[in-house]
């Protein structure tokens, strides 16, 4: 195993010394993320070694669905919908997730094996969790801050999903934003992670290149979906609480 990575940890400490002298009040948190992140990503250097030697498709699906599970479980947290958060949840990211991952299996840029499967699934499915919760979140607000038109378009005969196009629309607008924002500034400000990690490894620049395009524009048609399904699976729920908190 490498060590040299420790060195970087001297950038934690800088961190955790110019919070306190500036009394920031962020010493405990970046000093319990940062051990928390080296011993997930340890634990997981360890588990993918032996994940990219499972061979049997099944297997792999099984470990794709574990992570929209875990996924699931997360969003319930982050984004609580009450007893059928952890459902919602589910639908929203394993359709999303399951849509974009098949697609491109279809069309031949993933392919059935551990070493692709497992990582490209991993920031599908995280993304796809990103863009859910807020989406959730933001149609939330968007209820909240228009039930009184909604209540009167719904009064005057409107159906409820009319009534919700604006906070809906709105939700998945600003939930795609740093999608969107991360397309626009990519190869100019920055350089995205599969691209430096292929290069690292010695890879052609532009077959590199071509692999993260391929990446990037997942993540947009996965945020789009995901964006989509969580207000589709939600909205009655959320309007439902934002009515009775109105009446009350």
């Amino acid at each position: 195993m490498q060590y040299s990575f420790l060195a970087s940890y001297l950038l934690i400490v800088f961190a955790l010394w110019y919070s306190r002298r500036e009394q920031f009040g962020l010493e405990k948190m970046i000093l319990t993320n940062s051990i928390l992140a080296m011993v997930q990503l340890g634990l997981l250097g360890y588990a993918l070694v032996y994940l990219f030697q499972m061979q049997h498709p099944a297997l792999l699906f099984f470990v794709l669905l574990g992570m929209v599970t875990f996924g699931a479980y997360t969003a319930k947290k982050r984004a609580p919908l009450g007893e059928h958060s952890f459902k919602i949840a589910l639908f929203s990211l394993g359709a999303s997730s399951g849509i974009v991952f098949l697609s491109m299996m279809a069309f031949g840029v993933i392919h059935i094996v551990p070493h692709e499967m497992i990582p490209i699934g991993g920031m599908i499915i995280g993304n796809a969790l990103n863009v859910y919760s807020q989406s959730i979140e933001r149609f939330r607000a968007e209820v909240k801050n228009t039930i009184e038109t909604i209540e009167g378009m719904v009064a005057l005969g409107a159906p409820l999903k009319e009534a919700l196009s604006f906070a809906s629309k709105a939700s998945v607008k600003a939930s795609m934003i740093p999608t969107l924002n991360m397309l626009q500034t990519v190869g100019i400000i920055h350089i995205p992670g599969i691209t430096t990690g292929m290069l690292l490894a010695g890879a052609d620049p532009l077959k590199a290149i071509s692999y993260q395009l391929a990446v990037m524009y997942m993540m947009v048609a996965v945020a789009l979906l995901s964006a989509v399904f969580s207000v589709m699976f939600s909205y009655r729920l959320i309007v439902g609480a934002a009515f009775d908190k109105s009446k009350s």
